[in-house]
């Protein structure tokens, strides 16, 4: 009596889901190895010669590589991009504090430049007190 055994795929359903499941693991796969490799060029604690070897490691072996690398400096690669993020904000927030300019100027601040405008002229004084009452409601 010979005896048979089911496989995944003698079940059109399962074998489906084996595909999936194989398939999502494969794309996370790739997401970890990009998370490795972009961690190594943002870590500044590491010298040129071991974001050279980790690389190498990564890329030669890459199951092994990743899996050291995670397991030797992964503790920190949240911190690390907590750190790239708020760089990132900060400068973006910077950018627009520049760009915005006078935005942030006080009513005393308008009130002067206005002062300074009508003294060289270049405001009646029916302007300036309109200019006025907006900066002042």
């Amino acid at each position: 009596m010979s005896g048979s055994v089911n496989l995944a795929y003698d079940f059109p359903v399962l074998g489906a889901f084996w595909s999936i499941m194989w398939f999502f693991l494969w794309i996370m796969w790739f997401v970890l190895l990009f998370r490795v490799v972009m961690d190594i060029f943002r870590d500044d604690d590491l010298s040129g010669w071991a974001k050279t070897g980790w690389l190498v490691f990564a890329i030669v072996l890459p199951f092994l590589g990743v899996f050291v690398y995670v397991i030797a400096r992964g503790k920190n690669m949240g911190k690390r991009e907590q750190r790239h993020v708020r760089a990132q904000q900060e400068q973006t927030e910077r950018y627009i504090r520049e760009t915005a300019g006078s935005a942030g100027t006080s009513e005393a601040d308008e009130l002067a430049k206005l002062s300074e405008i009508r003294a060289r002229g270049d405001l009646t004084d029916e302007e300036y007190r309109r200019a006025k009452e907006k900066v002042l409601h």
